[in-house]
């Protein structure tokens, strides 16, 4: 008995031991120690929709089945609540706007990016703001036409629906705040639907929701507005991460990013059933390409060149 005992002892003190060697992995076989139970991925809305976690439940599926992990969605009200989650850490992945990304780093987000934006594996990343108004309206035909009329903005912490035009308004002698009267919609959709209402003059948007969401929703049709006026070319939306978050796990995220988060890798991994159903963001976007904080250049020198007060 004794014998058996010490046999017993010496077995589990065996097993002990070459348990205390084993690493947790994940379903891609990388060391998941240091990892955490679960991620929250936020994400700003494009347009007006109640059902946003619809529009990533592809990434998020992408990220849970080779993370191993439980991704939850965070919908956050507007852009401030997104850059908060940020800063103060609650979030830890978010898909936002390239003012927004920069916003989180002055206010001490230590974040880093994953992956931009991008219509196909080859293609720069970026986008355009545009101002847009009535098709019908004579009394609007440039962005100089603005002055002391109501304009819809789209929210103060909006690249393509704030900074930029604040540039392009000041470039032509207009103060964003006293020259005009600004009305904040919230959303580009809302902003240039706001603007086919009447409810404002013209109103500045991101390109895609005028020359895509808006006509293939059906709440725009040909002729009910027209360009004034275009920004330059803008970085592209960024994913950003927690730089604080172990480094096994920022690898495997970038990976996942800019290796599977897109059209042709989700529909490989089944996650899609095909291309014209598979969507990535509430955008149309092919998926994400690699680029560093530096890309962000460009929009800190607009915030330089306005010294917007959002800025800060």
């Amino acid at each position: 008995m004794r014998i058996l005992s010490k046999i017993t002892v010496g077995a589990a003190a065996t097993l002990v031991f070459a348990l205390a060697g084993c690493t947790q992995q994940s379903p891609s076989g990388v060391n998941t120690d240091g990892w955490p139970e679960k991620l929250v991925f936020g994400a700003v809305p494009a347009e007006e929709s109640n059902s946003l976690v619809d529009s990533y439940a592809t990434i998020i599926a992408v990220l849970e089945k080779e993370l191993g992990l439980d991704v939850e969605f965070s919908q956050v009200p507007d852009y401030e609540g997104i850059i908060a989650g940020q800063v103060s850490g609650s979030i830890d992945i978010a898909q936002y706007g390239p003012f927004s990304y920069v916003l989180a780093g002055i206010r001490g987000a230590d974040i880093e990016v994953v992956g931009v934006m991008a219509d196909g594996p080859d293609s720069e990343p970026g986008y355009q703001s545009y101002m847009v108004t009535k098709g019908n309206n004579t009394s609007i035909s440039s962005i100089a036409d603005a002055k002391g009329k109501t304009i819809c903005f789209v929210d103060p912490a909006s690249t393509s629906g704030y900074l930029y035009p604040t540039a392009g308004l000041l470039s032509v002698g207009i103060d964003p705040e006293t020259g005009i009267t600004p009305v904040f919609a919230g959303a580009h959709d809302a902003s240039a639907l706001s603007v086919v209402r009447g409810e404002c003059d013209a109103g500045f948007a991101s390109d895609s929701v005028i020359d895509n969401n808006l006509i293939e929703s059906g709440d725009l049709k040909a002729g009910d507005l027209k360009i004034v006026w275009k920004s330059e070319v803008i970085a592209g939306s960024p994913i950003a991460m927690q730089a604080q978050l172990p480094q096994s796990l920022k690898d495997e995220i970038r990976r996942i990013i800019i290796e599977d988060a897109n059209i042709d890798a989700l529909v490989g991994l089944g996650i899609c059933g095909s291309r014209d159903t598979c969507d990535i963001t509430d955008q149309n976007v092919w998926g994400f390409v690699s680029k560093p904080d530096s890309f962000y250049d460009g929009v800190r020198t607009v915030c330089e060149v306005t010294r917007s007060a959002k800025c800060e």
